[in-house]
């Protein structure tokens, strides 16, 4: 990658290396290195989604725990505990913990990253997120669990905001002729970090396992150093386009084409005010907390649901260990199957967005999904097994399908600006789902087994919810309209913007010049860097899916 340089051509030297006026691009620079360096960054933080590979070893790491004793610890004993095992509701609220906190620090420092530059928050993401790791990985061989929520849980949550935001304000900057598929290049890596991220953590486990203790610890920090190197590489292959910098031979469309579509900018201060912003808002958290519910009982509903009857078997039959097994496997491959959905759906409806409009995209989300919500009970118990499979693939395809298009809705409706930081503002709906989805799918179920409800008939009521709450997020996204004039910025609000962005008038006059090199031996370095681990992992999703055929 070539040097961001001053007008004359020679390398700029003001300011730090992480500063924004150092990562602007000169004229060697290609923009599809863009997209490797926020993989990078996405791959490593999509970890969160595997995160519970580490649930059960957590539960076995206190050999000589007294039984009786620690059956009377609370979830805020645990915490300070050394001698008793966790408990699994105790340790899966990390999940939580850092989705919430992904949230609370994408709204916080959104504005922030758009002055300092996608290199400096990028770094800092990477510092959060694989020292967050680390200093789990201490608390766990400690035995303190609040160390644990406050290293991978609170620390690791902020360096998750960073790492998320950072890459997809950078990547529509660069991509204005196909934002979708900018967008989801990044998101996508997000979803397929867990393809990768996981099965090294299980192999590690194992590996630093010893006296019969699986080797969390050891792996957590392992884990940590190694994204920690990866985030920090992505971080400095990013670059800036100046302002007004467009891709050769684009010219942005007429705004009558798509009265959605603004070509000027909103600032973040009026932005979050809008309806329009309130409105993707509900947009992504119905879409969000739909997916997760049936993304956290995929595997339950699967074994529950079918039963022996994926083994041929009468369900009135009694299944012995190795049956159960069997069906256990099937559930896995599934696992790895919707895991497979959720990462290329990103790309996939994403780049889709582009031709068919975001409005439009979401439509088909929620008017497909209430379908297949529905439709999986009836599923269920005609023993359709297959079509059941199909219809929650295409469901978590669209899950994360939702997550990748709506970095590009936002830059429709409000510019590129500011598009990062307003991100950030959304990303609070990721907070409330990740928080309320599971809660809400988990109270429901209890309840009516409490009622006695059939295992295989629980889900029943919980899918016909989610369908309900797809139908809000609908109505929402068919309200949305384009944002009145008096919002846009004036030229003096958006001339002020860009000065703090410390971008000169004379690189930005040259702009046209920037980002004109070939892709060369760098990007293929690049790419094969961040794609072949993700095909290594899809590989291995792939070979867990074959249990279910």
């Amino acid at each position: 990658m070539d040097e961001a340089v001053k007008p004359g051509g020679e390398p700029a030297a003001r300011g730090s290396v992480l500063a924004r006026e150092n990562t602007i691009a000169g004229p060697r620079f290609n923009r599809w290195l863009v997209p490797p360096a926020a993989l990078a960054i996405h791959l490593c933080i999509g970890m969160a989604y595997g995160f519970s590979v580490f649930w059960l070893p957590m539960t076995k790491l206190v050999t000589e725990a007294n039984p009786a004793l620690c059956a009377q610890l609370g979830f805020f004993d645990q915490l300070f505990s050394s001698g008793c095992n966790w408990t699994v509701p105790a340790v899966n609220h990390i999940f939580e913990t850092f989705i919430a906190m992904l949230g609370i620090s994408a709204a916080i420092w959104g504005a922030w990253l758009e002055h300092a530059g996608p290199r400096k928050a990028g770094f800092i993401a990477a510092l959060c997120w694989g020292g967050g790791l680390v200093v789990g990985g201490i608390g766990v061989a400690i035995h303190q669990l609040w160390l644990v929520y406050l290293g991978a849980g609170v620390l690791g949550g902020i360096g998750q905001g960073l790492g998320y935001i950072t890459p997809v304000s950078t990547l529509i900057k660069w991509f204005p002729d196909r934002r979708g598929l900018a967008t989801g290049f990044a998101i996508m890596g997000y979803g397929g970090g867990a393809l990768i991220g996981a099965p090294i953590a299980v192999a590690l486990m194992q590996k630093f396992s010893h006296d019969g203790v699986p080797g969390v610890s050891t792996t957590l920090i392992v884990m940590g150093v190694i994204y920690l190197v990866a985030m920090t590489a992505g971080a400095f292959g990013f670059r800036v386009p100046p302002s007004g910098w467009r891709p050769l031979g684009w010219t942005p469309p007429a705004e009558a084409t798509n009265k959605l579509i603004t070509h000027r900018h909103v600032h973040l201060n009026r932005a979050w005010k809008t309806p329009q912003f309130w409105l993707i808002w509900v947009v992504l958290c119905m879409n969000v907390t739909a997916g997760i519910g049936v993304l956290s009982m995929a595997s339950p509903m699967f074994q529950d649901v079918f039963g022996g009857k994926l083994l041929g078997l009468d369900a009135s039959v009694e299944l012995s260990a190795e049956q159960k097994a069997a069906i256990a496997a099937s559930a896995a491959g599934l696992v790895g199957l919707i895991s497979l959905f959720n990462s290329l759906g990103r790309i996939f409806w994403a780049s889709m967005s582009d031709f068919m409009g975001r409005k439009t995209t979401y439509f088909v989300f929620f008017a497909l999904g209430i379908v297949l919500y529905c439709a999986l009970p009836s599923l269920g118990h005609a023993g359709l097994a297959a079509m059941f499979v199909l219809a929650v693939c295409v469901i978590l395809s669209m899950y994360g399908g939702g997550f990748a298009t709506v970095p590009a809705y936002l830059s429709d409706l409000f510019g590129t600006q500011m598009v990062g930081a307003i991100h950030g503002r959304l990303l609070t709906a990721w907070s409330v789902a990740g928080v309320a989805g599971p809660f809400l799918i988990a109270a429901v179920r209890q309840a009516q087994l409490d009622a006695g409800v059939a295992k295989n008939l629980v889900y029943d009521r919980t899918l016909y919810i989610l369908a309900i709450l797809l139908l809000v997020g609908m109505i929402c996204n068919l309200l949305v309209k384009p944002v009145k004039e008096s919002d846009l910025m004036t030229e003096a609000e958006l001339a002020h913007e860009k000065s703090l962005q410390r971008e000169t008038a004379a690189v930005s006059a040259r702009a046209q010049d920037a980002a004109r090199g070939s892709f060369g031996v760098v990007g293929v370095v690049a790419w094969a860097l961040v794609g072949i681990p993700f095909l290594i992992g899809v590989w291995i999703a792939v070979g867990k899916a074959a249990a279910l055929f």
